[in-house]
């Protein structure tokens, strides 16, 4: 199969689809790679390392696009890459479209078949391709957290670990998840006093037994939820349910009982945010401020650490790519049922009952797709 990776255009995104090394198992395994000039040095691999890997270089996106049977990315495609698109062309990336109702309808009208990397599953139920990022943006989220609670950024101007005689930062994480937790491992370890919220008893026993008291835990009640959010100095939204938008956690009724000057780091705002005033931002210009609250709601946040970001998603997703290369996507995806979640949009169609659901359009499942 010939596989095409073009650069990035999201703005302030520096991460690659593809790493030299994946490319080099590519075209070891027969098959032709080509990457656009550049696509690579945000995460600091140049042109020479993926020629040497055996890739092709190509200048611009429309050469890629044109001749790729099978296009992977990080991000969504931008509205651009979209109308390059064609019938039958595989698209493998992250897609997020619950809360993405045009790029939805430009993927429906091209009739390219779009393998979303955040809802590929796994044996034990996990998201294999969204949890690289999910550890890298956990751990992000308290840094960058801390950096919108200083006082010329906006914020209350309180040190995360405190000093002696002066209390720390106090951090609520919603969510006890892969982010949640890495994010409160982070915070924990900045010397915050950090409390995770989540509706789980066996996740919440996990990360006890595993973390002992380096936070405490609660239990993620409306009420429960509601007071933690007065007391914190950030809030980090970190809940998920995939495929489908995110819930709204944090009402803006509910902005005027935090402290002035709090922070509210929103993780979820791929999926359309957690917190009701959550609208995505970019590295450029990260942060705003509602009812004196400030957000920070990036929504490509490992792309602030392109390089470990992208060996970390690369080393994720080469087995898929290989077997999409190898054996096309419909094989691939009926040899694997895990790959199969990953069928977002085919021939026309939104494969996945929670997209579907998340923007009020029919839907089939992806077994239904595949069988037809």
């Amino acid at each position: 199969m010939h596989i095409g990776c073009p650069t990035e255009i999201k703005p302030q995104e520096f991460r690659v689809g593809l790493t030299p090394n994946a490319a080099r198992e590519a075209v070891g395994h027969g098959h032709s790679v080509t990457m656009q000039s550049g696509a690579g040095l945000g995460a600091g691999f140049t042109d020479d390392d993926y020629r040497a890997a055996g890739a092709a270089i190509a200048d611009t996106a429309e050469e890629i696009f044109a001749s790729a049977e099978m296009i992977v990315k990080v991000k969504e495609p931008q509205a651009v890459e979209r109308k390059m698109l064609r019938e039958g062309q595989i698209l493998f990336t992250y897609l997020h479209l619950a809360p993405d109702p045009a790029q939805t309808e430009d993927l429906v009208n091209s009739g390219a078949t779009c393998i979303a990397y955040e809802t590929v599953t796994d044996r034990a139920g996990g998201l294999p391709l969204l949890a690289p990022m999910s550890e890298v943006a956990g751990r992000l989220a308290p840094q960058m957290g801390a950096w919108t609670l200083q006082k010329a950024n906006g914020g209350r101007g309180v040190l995360m670990g405190g000093v002696p005689g002066v209390n720390p930062a106090n951090v609520v994480v919603i969510g006890g998840g892969v982010v949640g937790t890495h994010a409160a491992r982070i915070a924990a370890g900045m010397g915050a006093r950090v409390t995770v919220l989540d509706k789980s008893l066996p996740r919440m026993r996990y990360l006890d037994d595993v973390f002992g008291g380096s936070f405490r835990t609660l239990y993620a009640s409306a009420g429960a939820t509601a007071e933690a959010v007065t007391q914190a100095d950030m809030v980090i939204g970190a809940v998920l349910v995939p495929g489908a938008a995110a819930p709204k956690l944090v009402t803006r009724e509910q902005l005027s009982t935090m402290k002035p000057g709090a922070a509210i780091v929103d993780v979820a705002i791929d999926q359309g945010g957690c917190f009701e005033t959550s609208k995505a931002t970019t590295h450029e210009d990260p942060i705003y401020e509602v009812d004196g609250i400030m957000h920070y709601c990036v929504a490509n946040m490992p792309g602030a650490v392109a390089r470990t970001s992208t060996l970390a998603l690369g080393n994720a997703t080469m087995p898929f790519v290989l077997a999409i290369a190898g054996k096309g996507w419909k094989q691939a995806c009926l040899d694997d049922a895990h790959l199969a979640e990953g069928l977002n949009v085919h021939q026309g169609r939104i494969t996945n009952l929670a997209v579907g659901e998340g923007l009020g359009r029919a839907a089939i499942s992806a077994q239904d797709a595949l069988r037809g």
